[in-house]
């Protein structure tokens, strides 16, 4: 059966984005509500944030290098660095200690705790789980050729009715060099992915992922 819901997914545990979570059954289903859920928290104000340019909130000690583009509303949980070159289109809320690296594109996405896009990657009305790393040019393709709605190819067929959905990447899912994530992908929680893999559909937890259809149970250290 898959592991699919919110809960099965994330462990949530910032509090600014528990309600995000707990209120949504699935995780795409909070794409839509992303920019007027930050834009409420920018508006009831956050302990420990300041403001950083107009409809952008940082935390305590987070590190933006020159060259960096963020645009509102966006919210930068604390710790988190953010390298030259990176580009914040706004609709964008992460929790602590995250790594937003060079030439790395976000918009309209969630990042929870310690998650690293740290080289060349694009990520687009995705979620992406705790201590979630996509390695150096992988990227979350977020629109289908066709521009039909995205569905989610699981042991059943999931109709979500958004047109864009990313990835959802569950914690601790690990992402090789230069892979895709195809539009609606769900990697489970302690999952890799090989390099340079096109990933579609959903993809169990504990598992190693060495081709797009080559999935292994992961063994466990003994």
């Amino acid at each position: 059966m898959d592991k699919i819901t919110t809960r099965e997914l994330y462990d949530c545990q910032t509090p600014y984005l528990k309600k995000l979570f707990d209120e949504a059954e699935y995780p795409w289903e909070m794409l839509p509500k992303i920019k007027d859920y930050i834009k409420s928290l920018i508006a009831e104000g956050l302990d420990g944030f300041t403001e950083y340019a107009e409809g952008v909130l940082v935390g305590e000690n987070v590190k933006i290098y020159p060259n960096v583009t963020i645009e509102g509303p966006t919210i930068i949980g604390s710790g988190t660095e953010i390298r030259p070159g990176a580009f914040i289109r706004g609709s964008v809320i992460t929790g602590e200690n995250c790594v937003i690296g060079n030439s790395t594109e976000l918009k309209n996405c969630v990042l929870l705790n310690k998650v690293q896009v740290p080289h060349y990657n694009y990520v687009g009305d995705s979620v992406l789980g705790n201590f979630a790393h996509m390695g150096a040019g992988s990227i979350c393709s977020n629109l289908k050729s066709d521009g039909k709605p995205v569905v989610v190819h699981g042991e059943r067929d999931y109709e979500t009715g958004i047109r864009k959905i990313g990835g959802i990447l569950a914690d601790h899912a690990d992402i090789g060099c230069g892979s895709v994530i195809n539009p609606g992908t769900v990697i489970g929680k302690n999952t890799s992915v090989y390099p340079l893999t096109s990933l579609r559909g959903v993809y169990p937890e504990g598992c190693i992922v060495k081709e797009t259809t080559k999935v292994v149970v992961r063994r466990s250290d003994k």
